[in-house]
């Protein structure tokens, strides 16, 4: 005798299969209570040591940037040299970090003040030689302003004319 089976009532966690899907399934689910939202369940102390290794980390690759930046710098050190502190930095970098600003430390500070000290003097000069030069214009406004005082002649007005417009 073949029996006809009777037709479950529908249940919330099964499918229509009767199987019970996967938890990440159903939490998926729209309207349902126990769906999981992204960072819902951080504390503000897992918050707070997200933020500490955020910064933390920023400042590590200020650290190795500014050790690059220094390492490249430094005329006195050869290529070689350059290239070991390179490859240490790559494969031991918390060590090498250390040794680097414990050895050279005191000349990082002596390089960096030289090349703030010739880029100040680089802009410096730059300011200097282009507040100096004075357009044409402003030129042959002077050139006028001294004929009318009489202070030039007219020979001397136009020879220096010439002179400032070839």
């Amino acid at each position: 005798m073949i029996r006809a089976r009777r037709p479950q009532a529908k249940s919330p966690d099964r499918d229509e299969a009767g199987t019970t899907p996967s938890p990440q399934y159903l939490a998926g689910q729209p309207g349902r209570k126990d769906t999981v939202l992204p960072l819902a369940n951080i504390s503000f102390g897992e918050l707070l040591l997200i933020v500490a290794e955020i910064f933390l980390f920023v400042i590590w690759i200020w650290i190795l940037v500014f050790i690059l930046t220094d390492l490249f710098r430094d005329h006195e050190l050869s290529g070689w040299w350059k290239a070991v502190w390179v490859l240490f930095l790559v494969f031991i970098p918390f060590l090498t970090a250390l040794i680097y600003l414990i050895a050279r430390g005191h000349g990082m500070r002596d390089r960096t003040l030289k090349a703030q000290a010739e880029s100040k003097e680089q802009f410096d000069s730059y300011v200097r030689t282009q507040a100096q030069a004075a357009s044409p214009a402003d030129e042959l406004h002077k050139l006028q302003e001294l004929r009318e005082k009489g202070a030039l002649s007219d020979a001397e007005f136009e020879q220096a004319k010439a002179k400032l417009l070839a």
